[in-house]
């Protein structure tokens, strides 16, 4: 596949990586020739300078028989200029684009990009996906990551082993033996900063951090064998009160089970605007640094804080004092990779990176075949990959047990009909089946191919 990304930074920069390493026909374009220089210099792609709406930019960088252009510039118009010039110009079958501004994703606009004068085939939205990152943190507050499937069927949850975790120094086979009818599976263990799919041998160790693939019926069951306390959020401080706050606080009031939330937003204009449109939020203007206005907010008797503005270090250091004001728990928005290490030294109990959000789900738009879903894991090191069985896969009709997975592959949870089922050697894979699977990144292409021989692009 012929593949042009507009724009070399971290997103560009990270699907750049993904679809290089599995052998595409990638290039980057940016009017920054530094970036392009890097991406070229670190990545197998193709790098051109200049403005990605211009045509004749586009034109170098082959988009006469491009497959697919991907606009993910820092400037909405541009990346919907690229994919108008991409449209009328060149026909390029494939036009994704993301953008920013609330004002292009209202229901106003919900048909612009489907029409003949705006061709977007998919709009990705960053601060849509990080609001539904930030309260998927909220639904799973002890889990440090988290992320759906098979259509909220199955969770994703990233645990932290502790001290006191019940379930240290065993087997993972003893494991499935102890808690049979358990619909849950590890499929992932980060120790020591390295990334692996586990053996049935392996055991768990304090510090390491684990990824469990649960049915949703299971997953209170699944944090309470790891020796996680399950405490439902009822009072929530949202520092921020832009986009992502604002949504956030939204979707907390249409709830069933009443959540009370505070938000915190130091821009005058934006606090009035959230207070216009929240209708049981209690918005407050001011420096959400100020441990009197975190006071004020009762942040010490809050179950959750959620630092949601664009500044990491405000982020940080809000989720710091609110902890040590008192407050349960912290999550933080984080833009900047390099500081997710701090997390657990800073006694932050979860993060949210906008660009791995924003990449995973680009990635959804773009995978071969009947892949219906992918989560980025890490540093692009793995990925969680949901995808349908196809007559033609060479894995429908097999046991797993007989399938030739590769050492970093482990199916995680197989959806027959309406029903999840934790996979097992003796579980038979048919068409029509959907399957979640943990995948290292260099497995990422064979496991493609074993969903489908055939690849259909689109």
């Amino acid at each position: 596949m012929k593949v042009i990304i507009c724009g070399a930074g971290q997103v560009g920069w990270q699907i750049a990586r993904h679809l290089s390493g599995e052998r595409n026909d990638v290039t980057v374009v940016d009017n920054n020739p530094d970036l392009v220089r890097r991406a070229t210099d670190t990545l197998d792609v193709q790098g051109i300078a200049g403005f990605a709406s211009y045509p004749d930019v586009l034109e170098s960088a082959g988009a006469r028989d491009a497959d697919m252009i991907i606009a993910a510039t820092h400037s909405d118009e541009v990346n919907m200029v690229t994919c108008q010039v991409a449209h009328s110009v060149f026909a390029i079958p494939r036009k994704i684009a993301r953008l920013r501004a609330q004002s292009y994703l209202t229901a106003i606009y919900s048909d612009l990009y489907r029409r003949e004068h705006m061709p977007i085939d998919v709009v990705i939205s960053p601060e849509r996906e990080v609001a539904e990152a930030a309260l998927r943190r909220l639904a799973a507050p002890v889990a440090f990551d988290t992320q759906s499937f098979m259509e909220g069927r199955a969770q994703l949850l990233g645990i932290a082993l502790d001290e006191d975790c019940p379930v240290l120094n065993t087997p993972l086979r003893q494991l499935t033996d102890l808690f049979s009818t358990l619909r849950a599976l590890v499929v992932g263990i980060r120790r020591r900063n390295r990334l692996f799919a586990p053996e049935p041998g392996d055991q768990l160790f304090a510090g390491d951090q684990i990824y469990v693939i649960a049915d949703r019926q299971d997953v209170s069951r699944t944090l309470e064998i790891f020796g996680k306390e399950v405490v439902q959020q009822r009072r929530v401080v949202i520092v921020g009160g832009g986009n992502v706050g604002l949504a956030v606080a939204r979707a907390l009031e249409t709830r069933t089970e009443r959540v009370r939330a505070k938000v915190i937003e130091k821009d005058r204009r934006c606090a009035e605007r959230a207070a216009d449109e929240l209708e049981r939020t209690i918005v407050l203007h001011g420096d959400g640094l100020s441990m009197e206005l975190l006071a004020e907010a009762n942040v010490s008797k809050a179950d959750a804080i959620l630092a949601v503005t664009d500044d990491d270090k405000t982020n940080l250091l809000a989720s710091v004092r609110a902890k040590s004001a008192g407050c349960a728990m912290a999550i933080a928005l984080v833009n900047d990779p390099s500081l997710q290490t701090l997390m657990a030294p800073l006694d932050i109990d979860a993060y949210i990176n906008p660009r791995a959000t924003t990449v995973s789900s680009i990635l959804r738009h773009i995978r071969h075949g009947r892949v219906r879903g992918v989560y980025s894991i890490g540093d692009a090191e793995a990925e969680v990959i949901e995808a349908q069985v196809l007559s033609t896969s060479p894995i429908a009709g097999q046991y797993i047990r007989d399938i030739d997975f590769p050492e970093g592959v482990l199916v995680g949870a197989v959806l027959k009909g309406e029903k999840v089922v934790r996979p097992v050697g003796g579980t038979r894979i048919d068409e029509g089946d959907v399957i979640v699977v943990f995948a290292m990144a260099a497995d990422v292409p064979e496991v493609e191919r074993l969903f489908q021989v055939s690849i259909d692009f689109f």
